[in-house]
């Protein structure tokens, strides 16, 4: 899709109206402006027609009406921290950006509620409560820059959802504008509600039933006890063998987190976390909660590593330490930079037993395309992270990215896995959704897009298969990038 300087008719009537209901500095429909909102993390770029900032949940609700009477489609946009390009406008159409809604409404710390705008950064929800003892618990990678609405929009996860769950368990009510303006409340801060759960079908929904606004979500009172170890194994096999021996005997700590050491160099090497680089595996294991069960826990997870071969256990045992090695983990991703000039990252899951095998099947694969692949995953429910590191300038680069990526989804499913753990679907796996729902299963997934929004205005060409990108692209499944440029990817 080509950036025209002039927009189209219709939209020129849009802005027009647009500006009548909001300020001027809210719509951008110059070129220059435009070319920002055209790509996230991921590798998907497509240029948007129109993108409006709304400074409040009536503003996006009279964004949502004007632009359905046109026509136009909407899409969704928080941080642009996504990596599966669920917030690219594939279709062009209006990007709605919730950069301006960033208010936090409420704290009820009497019955643990949050209620705030989709623009607040996920790590700000933390420390606006952590004074008085209390924390949001999803924790994504990205959350120093990533939203509550997008997180809510991918049901994001992060190191330390898998004692407590994502962000599906700690939303509690969100208001949903519908595509002929009207605002409805899905959920309520009442423990159990009767009904259908609308609410579950919003969250993870990627921007495709509605613009999401006011959320409320849980916020959780810190554990009495942290403990945070560092165990350092020879291999990624047998890290992941202690992590599956850990879960069987019972025990579910708050984190259990493993990085490969071709990340281990490039952690090590940007921030100086305390990572051993010459080891072949860390697992990065947190334990939390009241003294007495932590304390009988530390004891038996440490025996478990050491039976499937750690060297040696490190222990942080202050705020600082803890932080520092968190700091390396999270930041793994930006790191990898001094491996290559670009980077793949998937997201796919897989039982905790089949771990071993899809990590060698993943080594395979980077041999055989003669590409570097890194790991950093959620070992505790299965989540790989690979990173195919690569140069796009090198010809022919990409495609064999692509085609190692692809082997790679193919080889979780086959295992039974799913095809993606917090990314969502977006742009990048839509084309791959038959590999694992049926025909059926996916029309009663349509239906139910259809029922919130019969006219598909709301992030097309996202999650649900597309057989007009199957047919734009090389490589058979492939979601198509109208527009690419490789001097602006990550």
């Amino acid at each position: 899709m080509s950036l025209s300087t002039e927009p189209l008719p219709k939209y020129r009537r849009l802005i027009e109206l647009l500006r009548q209901e909001l300020a001027d500095d809210s719509v951008f429909d110059r070129v220059e402006e435009r070319l920002v909102y055209e790509y996230d993390y991921g590798l998907d770029r497509s240029p948007p027609d129109l993108v409006v900032t709304p400074r409040s949940a009536a503003e996006a609700a009279t964004v949502i009406r004007l632009a359905a009477a046109e026509g136009i489609a909407v899409v969704p946009r928080g941080a642009g921290t996504g990596i599966a390009g669920g917030a690219v406008p594939i279709e062009g159409g209006v990007v709605v950006s919730f950069a301006r809604m960033r208010s936090i409404r409420e704290i009820d710390f009497e019955n643990r509620v949050m209620t705030l705008e989709p623009g607040v950064v996920n790590l700000d929800m933390t420390r606006a409560v952590e004074e008085a003892g209390f924390y949001f618990a999803p924790d994504p990678s990205s959350q120093k820059a990533s939203t509550i609405g997008g997180n809510v929009a991918n049901n994001a996860g992060g190191p330390h959802c898998l004692a407590l769950g994502t962000t599906t368990n700690h939303v509690l009510a969100l208001d949903l504008v519908l595509s002929d303006g009207e605002t409805i409340q899905l959920g309520g801060e009442a423990p159990d509600l009767p009904g259908y759960d609308l609410l579950g079908c919003a969250v993870g929904s990627e921007g495709t039933i509605g613009l999401i606004t006011d959320i409320s979500v849980r916020i959780l009172p810190r554990s009495q006890v942290t403990k945070t170890v560092l165990a350092i194994f020879g291999s990624v096999e047998d890290a992941s063998a202690a992590v599956s021996e850990i879960i069987a005997a019972g025990i579910v700590p708050s984190a259990l987190e493993i990085m490969d050491q071709l990340v281990l160099q490039a952690v090590e090497a940007a921030f100086h976390a305390g990572y051993p680089p010459e080891a072949g595996a860390v697992l990065l294991l947190e334990l939390d909660g009241l003294s007495e069960t932590v304390g009988e826990q530390a004891p038996r997870v440490e025996a478990i590593c050491r039976g499937h071969g750690a060297s040696e256990l490190r222990s942080a045992d202050t705020v600082e330490a803890r932080a520092k090695l968190w700091a390396g983990r999270k930041g793994a991703a930006a790191a990898m930079g001094r491996v290559a000039p670009n980077y793949y990252l998937h997201d796919a899951v897989v039982a905790r037993s089949r771990l071993p095998e899809l990590l060698h099947t993943v080594v395979e694969i980077g041999h055989r395309y003669d590409l570097p692949i890194g790991n950093v995953f959620h070992a505790g429910d299965g989540n790989l992270h690979p990173m195919i590191m690569f140069d796009v300038r090198q010809p022919g680069a990409l495609e064999r990215v692509m085609a190692a990526g692809r082997e790679l989804l193919e080889a979780c499913v086959a295992a039974g896995g799913a095809l993606s753990g917090e990314h969502g679907i977006g742009l990048e796996k839509n084309n791959f959704m038959p590999w694992v729902f049926s025909d059926d299963d996916l029309d009663m997934m349509e239906r139910a897009r259809d029922a919130f929004d019969p006219h598909h205005i709301f992030n097309p060409g996202k999650i649900l298969p597309s057989t007009r990108q199957c047919a734009d692209v090389p490589i058979p499944g492939r979601a198509a990038a109208p527009s690419k440029d490789p001097g602006l990817w990550v």
